[in-house]
């Protein structure tokens, strides 16, 4: 079992480290890859958390869940972030998805660095529907900002995929997210929304569970069909049963049209 390790420190310095002589990019820099067991009927899109990338995500996922984690109709993408200065590491550069003011609920989204992103991963989405992957057959999410991320397409950009998941993740207090979801609510027209899957350690000592919820609570009051899963002892990271449970909920959603 995958020790506990502090992601936003530890995987930051060691990405940072790497990051260090290379120029910064506006774009998703790789992509990994678990190829489906047989044919390609849908698509998952993980999103790493501060300081990773998709092949350090994926590594993750695959010692907790081996061989399990393939889908016999359904790949999945782990993409990399760009390299950025990220205020909470005092500027240095490193993988995310955006930057962040502070880690705190009740600072400002930094939205010139969350816009661009979510155009470069509806770019992503676009590239995938043109190859013959209905949008309402992709799910996005990620882990702690990857799963942030995944929020503001999910809900402002992309409503018509088939779902969003988030695992240790968050939305700051005054999210434009919120006023969005709040101005389609107050126009009475009714929206569709994806389901949400949401995961979140009672330990956290880097995201509270009480802030997940409290993002979980905002959501739903503004139209979105969520569920919300707590972990007892587990921190700000991934365990065997939580991606289980994401692989059944994932499943869910995108039945093969073999089965």
């Amino acid at each position: 079992m995958r020790p506990f390790i502090n992601t936003l420190a530890v995987n930051s310095f060691r990405f940072v480290l790497k990051a260090r002589g290379h120029k910064m990019s506006s774009g998703i820099s790789a992509i990994e890859e678990i190829r489906p067991l047989s044919s390609e009927t849908g698509l998952v899109i993980f999103l790493h958390g501060s300081g990773d990338t998709g092949n350090g995500v994926k590594a993750w996922v695959e010692m907790l869940m081996g061989e399990r984690m393939a889908f016999p109709h359904l790949k999945i993408m782990f993409p990399t972030a760009p390299v950025r200065p990220y205020t909470p590491l005092n500027g240095e550069l490193s993988h995310v998805w955006f930057n962040r003011f502070g880690i705190r609920p009740d600072v400002p989204e930094d939205l010139q660095t969350i816009e661009p992103m979510a155009k470069e991963i509806n770019k992503l989405i676009e590239q995938q529907v043109a190859n013959g992957i209905p949008l309402n057959r992709i799910i996005l999410g990620g882990f702690s900002m990857g799963g942030a991320m995944a929020l503001h397409v999910g809900y402002r950009y992309m409503p018509g995929l088939a779902g969003v998941f988030t695992l240790s993740s968050f939305l700051n207090e005054k999210s434009v997210l919120y006023d969005e979801l709040q101005k389609k609510k107050d126009s009475g027209g009714k929206s569709v929304l994806p389901p949400l899957f949401m995961c979140h350690g009672e330990r956290d000592d880097l995201v509270s569970v009480g802030w997940g919820e409290e993002t979980l609570n905002r959501l739903t009051s503004l139209g979105v069909t969520a569920e919300f899963h707590r972990f007892p002892n587990m921190l700000h990271e991934l365990k065997k049963k939580e991606m289980e449970m994401l692989y059944s909920w994932v499943n869910g959603l995108l039945k093969s049209d073999k089965l």
